[in-house]
């Protein structure tokens, strides 16, 4: 087994469950009560199992954490293409199904296509 990636030392177990306490976040919460075992001499597995994740997720959140400190832990935004703006989608979607109504209009000589008048 490799060795295990050491954590800051500008940070404790009372300073981590400080931050645990105040964080809205409640995964960055649980993330830093996990660190926080560690610091207090605990194994990466009885953080793992405070965490509810496997010892690898607790490395990723041990490098996250020495690089970006308790921000590192927030939950962000996974990476990825950009959406396309709402009203682009919308717009979109509206034509099709304008289209799709009026092809079915065309084919019943339907008025409308709910049933209601």
């Amino acid at each position: 087994m490799s060795t295990p990636v050491p954590l800051r030392s500008d940070f404790d177990t009372i300073g981590l469950r400080m931050l645990a306490r105040r964080s809205r976040d409640p995964d960055q919460t649980r993330r830093l009560l996990a660190l926080a075992e560690i610091y207090d001499g605990g194994s990466r597995p009885d953080a793992a199992r405070i965490g509810g994740v496997g010892v690898q997720i607790v490395r990723d959140w041990v490098v996250r954490f020495n690089a970006k400190g308790p921000d590192g832990l927030l939950t962000g935004k996974a990476p990825g293409a950009p959406c396309e703006p709402v009203s682009v989608c919308n717009r979109t979607g509206l034509q099709h199904a304008e289209t799709e109504i009026g092809k079915w209009r065309a084919e019943t000589g339907a008025q409308n296509p709910i049933g209601k008048s």
